[in-house]
């Protein structure tokens, strides 16, 4: 055992054990050198202690804390005192915490490697590791990720849930069937069939259905005609009471459907599919033999799924002009009672009753039928705006909704593909391309109001069955783009004896829109077959082929006749004999 002299000049005891207590002197070393040591105060009255601390004898890191070389003369052993280290467990770290330690220690022993850059990087990492040690911080992020997961989930089944139930409907209603080439992103010449079929031609047709008075008259007929290549848009109205011969049998147009429907069932009352594509075959038909161009697809819809529609999209906003205002008591099947319907000039909104009754009142109209179908055609053109421009056939919801509505109700040849290729392209239609024509409206009068068997119908200005001029008018309007984009210079010339006949066949030609730059006689007039000569070398190649398909030819390269001047010309061709039996329309 140790003694230690003090002032008191009393040798106190120092036991072994005193070096092991823990170190309470706060001393740190400055510039290198250990702070003296300051005495504590005696307190005489402490038993056992004699009021020293024995803190004066532990030692700091491996060092001396205390003089011990005084003069009483005593020297200590040279063993240093080991350091008494309290064994420490170190927190349990995140799985980011450890990766971001990994990642320090990794970049102090890589090349360039900084201390300092790692300590910033541990204390990040210790500071964004702080707030998941804390159990309410713990519970939030826990909980607020799992309730992302379930509103994440709920959107998806809902969506999975609405998208399947407009696909299974949409199934039901886009049966498939209608083509048209031009509906396709690429077109090759080759798979259009004739001038016109370079257009998207949709059959609109719009009937009462259900309970209603004669529920399969096609009440409004419309063909809706677009320039896939220009982006435009033309519709066209077909008079319901025009007269028409199908088969042999005479009736107004709104009819053609409905007879031919009924024929059906009367031999087979169980194929009603085929019933009704028996109607629509024969109303296609007959509508192209008035306007002079294809059908490729056709839409019928009944009254409610109009109303549905008007519904879906929140009513629909017209600029109506001032000589469509009507004013006529009108009885709604819905509610039961007469529905006075009052339209005046200027921004009207139309809810689904009022829009119904806007397109189907005719008996107040200055012009009748014919004011009807230009109301029918404004009406269309707005409604269209308003789904395309209000997202209908992007949001889930109100596809679901229409899909819902339509069901039996609606009634088409388009492919589920056919309609989303078609909305992006009407998307790219502005509203002022948008174009609306009748065939009574001045000064393109080209039918009139009659009277036949007792009953008021309408017909072709030139006669019943003649729809030369009608044909004319639509095909010099609804003019084939591929045509028109290569506005190729053609001459026609008469290679035979018949006088006019290269004339005849130029005003055929520029009715379908083609370029007549020259009509004249062939230096002979002596031919046999007719003759097309591509100029071009091949150029051209959608005129080329409406050529070839037309006049049943195949274009050569060299013209015989040398004497012939072609100065400006893509195509000549000349007439021969064939074309006096063979001229097709």
């Amino acid at each position: 055992m140790f003694t230690h002299r003090i002032k008191t000049g009393i040798l106190r005891p120092i036991a072994m054990h005193d070096f092991r207590k823990p170190n309470r002197d706060k001393r740190q070393a400055v510039d290198g050198f250990i702070n003296a040591p300051q005495r504590p105060q005696l307190n005489p009255l402490a038993p056992g202690r004699h009021g020293l601390s024995a803190d004066r004898f532990r030692s700091t890191n491996g060092r001396r804390v205390d003089d011990f070389k005084r003069a009483e003369g005593y020297h200590p052993t040279t063993r240093s005192v080991e350091p008494i280290q309290t064994p420490i467990t170190a927190p349990k770290l995140s799985r980011r915490a450890e990766r971001a330690q990994q990642e320090s220690i990794l970049h102090m022993t890589l090349p360039g490697g900084a201390l300092e850059t790692n300590e910033k990087k541990k204390r990040k990492s210790k500071l964004k590791d702080s707030s998941t040690k804390h159990p309410k911080w713990r519970f939030v992020r826990r909980w607020g990720f799992r309730s992302g997961l379930i509103v994440v989930g709920l959107v998806l089944l809902i969506g999975g849930f609405l998208f399947t139930k407009g696909l299974l409907q949409a199934n039901k209603i886009f049966k498939g069937g209608g083509k048209a080439a031009a509906l396709q992103s690429e077109v090759k010449p080759e798979l259009l069939k004739g001038e016109g079929d370079g257009r998207i031609n949709i059959l609109l047709m719009g009937k009462g259905g259900g309970d209603h008075d004669g529920p399969d008259l096609t009440d409004t007929i419309l063909v809706a005609s677009i320039d896939p290549i220009n982006k435009t848009t033309t519709m066209v109205s077909i008079p319901r009471d025009l007269w028409v011969t199908v088969d042999g049998s005479s009736s107004k147009i709104n009819a053609v459907y409905a007879n031919h429907k009924y024929s059906a069932l009367n031999k087979n009352s169980k194929d009603k599919a085929g019933a009704e594509k028996a109607g629509i075959k024969s109303i296609e038909a007959t509508v192209t033999q008035v306007l002079g161009i294809p059908i490729h697809y056709y839409t019928m819809v009944d009254f409610q799924a109009f109303k549905q529609a008007v519904d879906t999209v929140g009513g629909v906003d017209i600029n109506v002009p001032a000589e469509l205002a009507v004013q006529e008591h009108l009885w709604d099947e819905t509610t039961r009672k007469n529905y006075f319907l009052n339209v005046l000039a200027g921004m009207q909104h139309f809810d689904s009753t009022r829009a119904l009754f806007f397109t189907r009142s005719r008996h107040t109209s200055p012009r009748g039928d014919f004011d009807r179908s230009e109301r029918q055609r404004l009406f269309i053109q707005a409604l269209s705006q308003k789904v395309l421009s209000a997202g209908t056939y992007t949001n889930p919801v109100k596809i679901s909704q229409l899909m819902s509505a339509f069901g039996d109700h609606v009634s088409t040849d388009f492919s589920i593909n056919d309609t989303l290729r078609l909305a992006n392209i009407a998307k790219g239609i502005n509203s002022a391309n948008v174009k609306s024509i009748g065939l009574a409206d001045p000064p393109n009068n080209y039918v009139r109001t009659d009277n036949i068997v007792g009953q008021s119908i309408v017909r072709p200005t030139a006669g019943i069955g003649d729809y030369s001029a009608i044909q004319s008018y639509i095909r010099n309007t609804l003019k084939d783009p591929y045509i028109a984009r290569e506005n190729a210079a053609i001459m026609v010339l008469n290679g035979t004896t018949v006088p006019g006949l290269a004339g005849t066949k130029g005003d055929q030609l520029k009715s379908y829109g083609y370029n007549i730059i020259k009509v004249d006689s062939a230096p002979t007039s002596d031919y046999q077959k007719t003759t097309l000569v591509d100029l071009t070398g091949n150029k051209k190649p959608f005129t080329k082929n409406y050529l070839e398909k037309r006049l049943g030819v195949k274009a050569t390269t060299t013209l015989s006749d040398k004497t012939i001047v072609t100065t400006g010309t893509d195509f000549v061709l000349i007439l021969g004999q064939d074309a006096t039996v063979n001229s097709q329309d």
